[in-house]
């Protein structure tokens, strides 16, 4: 029998002691009271606080907590977040992840570093996945993946920022590793694939056609079932997102396509809190439309 991803994730062993491996299961659940975190199962350095209620019980917000605030070699961080049926759950994070250097004395263990977040959604759940930025230092050898499984009738709203290096420091990423995943199914069939890897011998991170010495690049990933929004309304929606995209000055940073249902909005810049911010302003648009609730931001991100 195949184990289930939430097993798999809860029964990693760690046999290097050069490694932490990291397991979070939160699963949440529709309840008289409204969206509750129904299970939580937790080994290593992930956790999270209590649900906050800031625009009433149907939706919950999470906050994850790791609080070594950093993934170094040998290290795994597996998050899986279950949403069952009309549940509707907001989850974020209080401060940017960071991939390390990774070490370079492989005799006492892999030089890896290993994050994997998988989302379940069930039928008419509803998830917003929106953790701050992923600082991946030179030298880094990181391995970022984020799958999400929709059903047809759920509704996904999620991004990931990604800052290569610090270059308002002087510390410029040119030697590290970086692998970025995302994978979006619906129905257990793959609706969206895209993986960037980034080490110095293809350059591309250099080239006109990958990175084109950007640092800072990011997707915002948005779906909702068919039948939503008439051809007529989707085209009016996409025709005020790249209308607010032009009154930020940010046409030449980011583009929006669409495959089925599924809305990808692409940042590609130098600044994570310009892409966070731009975020927030799509964000505010599409929220009510999908969700039918007014954008409130998470109290953490006014910290």
């Amino acid at each position: 029998m195949t184990a289930s991803p939430q097993t798999k994730c809860l029964t990693a062993v760690n046999s290097n002691k050069n490694s932490w491996l990291a397991n979070l299961l939160l699963e949440f659940s529709m309840t008289l009271n409204g969206t509750q975190l129904t299970r939580t199962e937790r080994n290593g350095p992930l956790s999270v606080q209590k649900a906050f209620y800031p625009e009433g019980r149907d939706c919950a917000h999470i906050y994850l907590l790791h609080p070594p605030a950093g993934i170094v070699s040998g290290d795994e961080l597996r998050i899986n977040i279950k949403v069952n049926q009309q549940a509707h759950s907001l989850v974020t994070t209080p401060g940017a992840n960071r991939f390390y250097r990774a070490r370079e004395d492989l005799s006492i263990g892999d030089s890896k570093q290993v994050q994997h977040c998988e989302l379940l959604l069930a039928e008419h759940a509803k998830c917003e996945n929106f953790p701050l930025e992923t600082i991946v230092y030179e030298g880094a050898d990181g391995v970022n993946t984020v799958d999400v499984h929709l059903t047809s009738n759920s509704v996904y709203l999620g991004w990931d920022i990604t800052c290569l290096g610090l270059p308002r420091s002087g510390q410029l990423f040119e030697q590290g590793r970086y692998s970025q995943l995302n994978r979006v199914y619906c129905d257990n069939t793959l609706l969206y694939h895209d993986r960037i890897a980034i080490k110095p011998d293809n350059q591309i991170h250099q080239h006109v056609a990958g990175l084109n010495n950007k640092s800072v690049f990011a997707t915002f990933m948005a779906y909702t079932e068919k039948g939503l929004l008439s051809d007529t309304e989707n085209k009016a929606l996409i025709a005020k997102l790249r209308n607010c995209i032009s009154e930020s000055q940010a046409d030449e940073k980011v583009s929006i396509s669409q495959i089925r249902q599924l809305l990808v909005i692409r940042y590609l810049g130098q600044h994570a809190e310009e892409c966070k911010a731009l975020f927030i302003k799509l964000w505010q648009i599409i929220r009510p439309i999908y969700l039918n609730k007014p954008a409130n931001m998470p109290r953490v991100w006014h910290t």
